[in-house]
C-alpha cells in the first residue's frame, strides 16, 4: 500500500472501507490526487496505533484541528441521545476526573455532546459518520466549530460525503478503537451503543458501564452489559488508570 494510493481510493469511493479494500485486493489503477486539507493514511508513521487493532481500520483519516491529540491518552465515552439527569451528571464527573485523557465521542446530541462540551479545555476528538465538512446534527453547529478550534474533528469520509445510516455504524468502530477504554453512560436495551461496545471488545478494550436502578428503563442496556461481564462504573474515583 502506498500513501497516494490510499488517498486516491478513499476520494474515489467516498471513504467506504469495504470498497477501498476491494480496490486494493485487485490492485486497481489510480491517478495521484491532491488534497489540501489535513489527513493521515494507514501507512503514515503518525497514524494512531490503536486503530490498527481494528479488523477494518480506516485507510484514511481526514482531520480538522489538533492532530497532536491523537498522540495523547484517549478515553471514549458514549451514551443515549435522549438522556436523563443521572447519566448527564456522571458524564460530567467522569470527564472532569479523567482530565489527563482526551475524550473521544461521536458528536451526536445527548451524552456525546455533553462529553465533548465538558472536555473542550482538556482536549476532545469528535468522530463523524459523514464528510468532515458536514455538521450533523445541526443543533451541534456551535460545538463543531469549538471542537475544530480547540480539539479535533475526525472522519474517514472526505469532504462532501453525504450522510448515510451505515456510515454511523462504521464510525462507531473508530470511537471504540481510539480510546484506551470505553465508558457507556446510558443505553436502553435496543441501543446503538451496543454496536460500539462490540467493536471495543473486538479490539481488546475494557468496557465500563454506569449502573441503573431497575425502575429506570433508559439504562437497562447498561445493566444487561454488566450482567454479561462489562465492568461496573460505580465511582470514577476508583478508576485511577485505564
Amino acid at each position: 500500500m502506498k500513501r497516494e494510493q490510499l488517498l486516491a481510493y478513499s476520494l474515489k469511493y467516498k471513504g467506504d472501507h469495504r470498497l477501498i479494500k476491494a480496490a486494493l485486493l485487485r490492485n486497481e489503477h489510480y491517478d495521484v490526487c491532491t488534497y489540501n486539507e489535513k489527513y493521515l493514511t494507514l501507512v503514515d508513521a503518525n497514524y494512531p496505533q490503536s486503530l490498527k487493532q481494528l479488523h477494518d481500520p480506516p485507510y484514511v483519516l481526514y482531520l480538522r484541528g489538533r492532530i497532536d491529540l491523537l498522540n495523547l491518552p484517549m478515553l471514549s465515552i458514549i451514551g443515549s441521545r435522549n438522556h436523563g439527569s443521572y447519566s448527564a451528571n456522571w458524564t460530567k464527573q467522569c470527564v472532569e476526573h479523567f482530565s489527563d485523557y482526551v475524550i473521544v465521542s461521536g458528536m451526536a446530541k445527548g451524552i456525546d455532546g455533553l462529553a465533548h462540551t465538558h472536555a473542550l479545555k482538556q482536549g476532545t476528538i469528535a468522530v463523524l459518520g459523514c464528510g468532515i465538512d458536514l455538521i450533523y446534527p445541526k443543533q451541534n453547529t456551535e460545538l463543531y466549530y469549538l471542537i475544530a478550534k480547540m480539539g479535533c474533528i475526525l472522519s474517514e469520509y472526505p469532504e462532501g460525503t453525504p450522510i448515510q445510516k451505515h456510515q454511523f455504524v462504521a464510525r462507531n468502530r473508530i470511537i471504540a478503537g481510539l480510546g484506551s477504554a470505553l465508558l457507556v453512560m446510558e443505553s436502553h436495551l435496543k441501543s446503538g451503543s451496543m454496536i460500539t461496545v462490540n467493536d471495543a471488545l473486538d479490539c481488546g478494550k475494557d468496557v465500563y458501564c454506569l449502573p441503573f436502578s431497575l425502575d429506570m428503563p433508559e439504562g437497562q442496556g447498561n445493566n444487561l452489559l454488566i450482567q454479561q461481564g462489562a465492568n461496573i462504573l460505580t465511582n470514577p474515583l476508583e478508576l485511577t488508570k485505564l
